[in-house]
């Protein structure tokens, strides 16, 4: 974020009462805890990509050669 941007979001803020700042710096840790496990998982499935795709192309095929079997859910 540019300097500009924070400077306005601290004006913005001082502008409130200070229970309302509170609750803004509340709600923008939450959104950014938020933010941050989106990012991880992003990044993880970047990574695992590949992997995913190749296990899914696996799947298919053992599903076209008639080895797959519905999963009993009930058996779990």
């Amino acid at each position: 974020m540019s300097s500009t941007a924070i400077a306005t979001v601290t004006k913005m803020l001082e502008s409130l009462p200070e229970p309302a700042q509170d609750q803004v710096v509340e709600h923008l840790r939450e959104y950014l805890e938020d933010l941050q496990d989106e990012l991880q998982w992003d990044a993880l499935f970047k990574r695992t990509q590949s992997q995913l795709i190749a296990a899914a192309r696996r799947a298919k095929q053992e599903i076209a050669q008639g080895r797959a079997k519905p999963m009993d859910y009930d058996a779990l």
